[in-house]
């Protein structure tokens, strides 16, 4: 397998530990940026394009205040989302609101900041009109089903908890129609860390056949397209990204195919994506602890799965640099783990890796989306700091690191003294 390299130099990182104590996440303002405008550029053959990052991938103000920067609306699916986002101004249609199983108290908040409603279920519709009102533009979440395959982090699309069926579909927009909405979006999102360009543009074509079916069925007219995330990155050294420049030509093909010859010209695309945005410009950093051998070699480290649970969620690879030692011959075996109580704590098993210290600074990559975000607190485990490397090379702490008073600050710790128990 080919290598990863760290973007850090090793004495500029080692003096970044004596200010911000292992573990970290580190993120690389420059380096996002560039991949923000790069998405951009990919796109602007669509007048309306725009990208909505998806917050829950890396849910920090400072993250999604330089995305907005860079022109890109967010995608939200809860109430903490909905406030952050409006915690740094992006508000109306700058907003996708995309949730299920959704509570009337976030259906009234995305209303009020004039959020773009996607609803996940054809009751969702009367239960939005009830408890919020329902706005003039509305758009419906469709799961094609076995039209489409999916993968083993979203599971296969009829199985899915997300979505109407087409039969839903069509009755949906009937009675969004009839209530009086006036302005239609469609919104799919069928895969997750898919790096297959076909995926995406079949999907895409699957969209815009249904756009045309809709439009001259229930004579309504879409304003947007949503056709989701789940663009994936090259976690492996070995693995190719996904050439964007040649899905949007793709994708735009099949507009002016599809759209553009059924006079239904100009439509919104949007997309949601936030591991491609993100994910490979964020960093853990951690530093060996302990190292054990019995019926192998265990390397453990001072982060645990509550700093980034991919690898023991899906068994996710993860590339791990060990710095100073980035010439080093990879000839030693490790399981590379977490302090957890849990024997699936590992971020690596079996990984070929130099030999390894008491000490030794390791940088695990692309932890940028679905890292720090997917943290936890079993074990009393405390969620790390957050920094972001700025453009000029200075760092800023975007989220310090979780204490023991923070663990313990939603117990009565005073209270339980008198608590009785016979």
């Amino acid at each position: 397998m080919s290598t990863k390299a760290s973007p850090f130099d090793p004495a500029w990182l080692e003096e970044l530990t004596s200010r911000y104590p292992t573990p970290f996440h580190i993120y690389d303002e420059k380096a996002i940026r560039a991949n923000a405008r790069a998405v951009n550029a990919a796109f602007s053959w669509n007048k309306g394009f725009r990208e909505y990052f998806a917050v829950k991938a890396t849910p920090n103000p400072y993250i999604v205040k330089i995305l907005k920067a860079e022109g890109f609306g967010v995608d939200c699916s809860s109430m903490a989302e909905l406030q952050l986002a409006q915690a740094v101004g992006v508000a109306g249609d700058s907003v996708f609101f995309s949730s299920n199983d959704t509570p009337e108290e976030e259906f009234r908040k995305a209303r009020d900041m004039g959020a773009v409603i996607n609803l996940d279920d054809i009751s969702h519709l009367p239960f939005l009109e009830q408890h919020a009102g329902l706005p003039d533009l509305l758009s419906f979440r469709y799961n094609p089903g076995p039209l489409k395959k999916g993968n083993v982090i979203i599971g296969h699309p009829e199985e899915a908890k997300y979505g109407l069926t087409r039969d839903q579909l069509f009755e949906a927009y009937r009675q969004a129609r009839d209530k009086g909405v006036s302005r239609f979006g469609i919104h799919t999102m069928v895969a997750s860390n898919e790096l297959d360009l076909n995926y995406f543009a079949e999907t895409v074509e699957i969209l815009f056949d249904l756009i045309v079916e809709l439009s001259r069925t229930l004579d309504i007219r879409f304003e947007l397209v949503n056709i989701g995330g789940g663009i994936g990155i090259p976690y492996t050294p070995d693995d190719t990204p996904l050439d964007l420049p040649r899905l949007s030509s793709h994708i735009r093909r099949h507009y002016k195919e599809t759209i553009v010859a059924n006079g239904l010209d100009p439509l919104n695309l949007y997309m949601e994506c936030g591991r491609m945005i993100t994910g490979p410009y964020g960093y853990l950093v951690s530093r060996v602890r302990h190292i054990k051998n019995t019926y192998k070699t265990f390397v453990g480290l001072d982060a645990c799965m509550a700093n980034l649970m991919r690898p023991a969620l899906y068994g996710a690879y993860h590339h791990i640099s060990v710095v100073g030692k980035e010439n080093a011959p990879a000839d030693h075996v490790y399981d590379v783990t977490g302090s957890l109580c849990e024997n699936n704590d590992k971020f690596a098993i079996d990984r070929e890796l130099p030999e390894l210290a008491f000490g030794d600074l390791v940088v695990i990559h692309d932890a940028g989306a679905h890292g720090h975000a997917m943290g936890f607190n079993y074990n009393g485990k405390l969620r790390s700091a957050e920094l972001l490397l700025r453009e000029n090379g200075d760092v800023v702490e975007i989220r310090r690191a979780e204490t023991i008073d923070d663990y313990f600050a939603t117990l009565d710790l005073d209270g339980v003294a008198d608590f009785a128990v016979t």
